[in-house]
């Protein structure tokens, strides 16, 4: 977390993206038009079909008021009939005017109806999209190594694709809107050409002070978007511990609700501050320029009056004349401003897509391996060595040794040693710096990630809480069979989990957690039950147990590890524990220290040694006399 609000000053003018950054992110348009195409052809080809009947609407209006006057003049000159308007009916003078009228409502109902259907339609497309984005920005994370989601980079990159992911879709409807302008535009630009060319000379100086502006603002507010990314995470996160059942207790217990809310509202004010400031430029500005586009407008309508006066425009001329020139107006601003709007959507859209083109590091062989199965020899780790990317410190370095088939290997150090990321490598979430880790001969790199991960159970101390059913949290072990209620009523028996599950009002279909309605929380015990279950549903050839058993009192450890040898038998396990009386079970125990191997042997064999674990195991058992 950072330390405090506003310490970073915002960017500058000179830091924003240059115009041919800006043109390049325009690409996103075309990629964007793609997802939206492939996430509904009908409704795509619906939206952009309403909207091009929709642009001929304009320009037929204002023609049909143009001829209503017109033949509202030529009735005013002509010699009443009769007093009433049965006596113009019955001369024939009215029937014209009647053709009109119905003509001018027609398009007006039509339109009507035609911005209904098409709001619907773009209602439903901008809510599909938004699922499609989000199943894309889902699947595409799956993708991505573990190095990903541990780089605060990586997690600024994400945050800024989410937002773009949920805040995206009203550039749908804003980039078809500017096709169906720029049609409405070229009707009425050619029929005001045809009665005053040099009118549509006075548009470019109302537009483009304003399309200056909105480019010059747009493009702040997004680098003050996106300048601030880590502090609204922080945001995030504080509204999240200030406000949720995980920390109510820690938060009330140490009064922290008022430091959390001052933190809050400190770090929100700046960047309020700095959103106001560039809002208020904005509204400034823009008053000065659309003064300008009045001072145009009304320049052109005076010029549009004086020849009418001559005689040489009627009245429905003017009609015409005068409301295409507005709308012109209107229109040339709306559609050039929505470029420069598009142009800064652009940007964030390059948030988005840019996300999408993360690639990988943990790549897929071109002629993957089969994972051993049975594991017959063992795994061996030879010569590995391993740094965290951006890091200079070696984590693990020179590491040999060989876990044997069937064996039970525990791991034993400090905090740092290097225990959880022996883990990770052999679990290949990342790959050695040096060196090469092996099953049955067969390096783990010549196997997919997928492969590897469905041979391997593994259940880490921070394991996930799913606020699903009791049924589902167990199924998650294997999940093409979490549907096999069998499988899953002897995974939690094995793990000893039955017994809570029994207690819950409705047993297996129990939602879980407090996050949805009519949910059970469980103990930090019963939940590591349930999670221990896993490992038994996933039935792997190689089981990974990082501290399982941390929230559970020492009768229910040594019912749970009495269980786990039962599992672990002819199986090839790993455990990593703090509690000397987890780790004697194990066949073979290495002890760690700065990622290398102090001491090996059985637990009889490392306390005869006199070394580090027994000194360890000493300081362990002198805790309970």
């Amino acid at each position: 977390m950072t330390d405090l609000p506003g310490r970073r000053p915002p960017p500058t003018p000179d830091s924003t993206p240059t115009f041919r950054e800006r043109l390049e992110n325009l690409r996103h348009l075309g990629r964007l038009v793609a997802q939206i195409w492939r996430t509904s052809r009908p409704l795509t080809a619906a939206s952009i079909g309403l909207r091009v009947i929709a642009a001929f609407q304009p320009v037929a209006v204002l023609y049909a008021a143009k001829l209503i006057v017109d033949e509202v003049v030529r009735l005013t000159a002509l010699e009443a009939p009769g007093p009433s308007i049965l006596d113009w009916w019955n001369a024939g003078l009215l029937e014209h005017m009647l053709l009109l009228l119905l003509f001018e409502f027609a398009l007006v109902l039509a339109n009507d109806v035609i911005m209904r259907v098409t709001g619907l339609v773009d209602s439903i497309l901008s809510e599909l999209h938004s699922n499609q984005v989000s199943v894309e920005l889902m699947a595409h994370a799956a993708k991505l190594d573990l190095m990903h989601f541990e780089s605060a980079e990586y997690q600024d990159r994400l945050e800024r694709a989410r937002r773009q992911a949920a805040g995206r879709n009203a550039l749908l409807s804003q980039m078809f809107g500017q096709a169906q302008d720029i049609l409405t535009v070229a009707t009425l630009a050619a029929g005001l050409f045809v009665y005053a060319p040099w009118l549509i000379l006075l548009l470019p100086l109302s537009f483009i002070p304003s399309i200056w502006g909105e480019t010059r603002f747009n493009t702040l507010a997004y680098m003050m978007s996106r300048w601030r990314t880590p502090e609204r995470r922080e945001l995030e996160y504080l509204r999240h511990i200030g406000a949720s059942a995980e920390t109510a207790k820690e938060v009330k217990l140490f009064g922290l609700g008022d430091y959390l809310i001052t933190r809050f509202k400190s770090l929100a004010h700046a960047i309020y501050l700095e959103n106001r400031h560039v809002t208020t430029l904005r509204a400034t500005w823009g008053s000065v320029f659309a003064a300008i586009a009045s001072v145009a407008y009304y320049a052109a309508y005076a010029y549009i009056v004086w020849r009418t006066i001559t005689g040489e425009f009627t009245l429905g001329d003017l009609a015409f004349l005068s409301g295409s020139f507005l709308r012109l107006n209107g229109l040339f601003q709306r559609i050039l401003l929505g470029f420069t709007a598009i142009a800064g959507q652009s940007m964030y859209l390059d948030d988005l897509f840019s996300f999408f083109e993360i690639e990988p590091t943990i790549l897929a062989p071109a002629n993957p391996s089969p994972f051993p199965a049975p594991i017959t020899q063992g795994i061996r780790f030879e010569g590995v060595g391993f740094k965290y990317p951006e890091s200079e410190n070696w984590v693990v370095r020179d590491l040999s040794f060989t876990l044997a088939a069937g064996e039970t290997l525990a791991l034993v150090g400090e905090n740092g040693a290097g225990k959880t990321t022996i883990v990770k490598l052999l679990t290949r979430l990342y790959d050695p710096s040096e060196g090469r880790i092996t099953v049955d001969g067969v390096d783990l790199k010549s196997m997919t990630a997928n492969e590897i991960h469905r041979h391997v159970g593994v259940i880490f101390q921070d394991f996930i809480r799913y606020s699903f059913t009791a049924r589902d949290n167990i199924g998650v072990g294997r999940i093409e069979a979490k549907d096999d209620l069998a499988r899953i009523e002897s995974a939690a028996e094995q793990s000893l989990a039955d017994d809570v599950i029994d207690k819950l009002p409705q047993g297996y279909d129990q939602q879980l957690g407090r996050l949805f309605k009519q949910g059970r929380d469980l103990s930090g015990g019963e939940w590591q039950k349930v999670a221990i279950a896993r490992a038994y549903m996933r039935d792997a050839e190689l089981i990974i147990l990082d501290e399982p058993t941390a929230a559970l009192d020492a009768k229910a450890e040594a019912e749970v590890f009495a269980r786990f040898k039962g599992l672990a038998a002819g199986k090839t396990a790993v455990i990593i524990s703090h509690r000397f009386s987890t780790v004697r079970m194990a066949d073979r125990i290495l002890v760690l220290d700065n990622g290398a191997i102090l001491e090996a042997g059985s637990h009889e064999e490392l306390l005869a040694l006199g070394g580090r674990y027994a000194e360890l195991f000493e300081l362990q058992a002198a805790g309970y006399r």
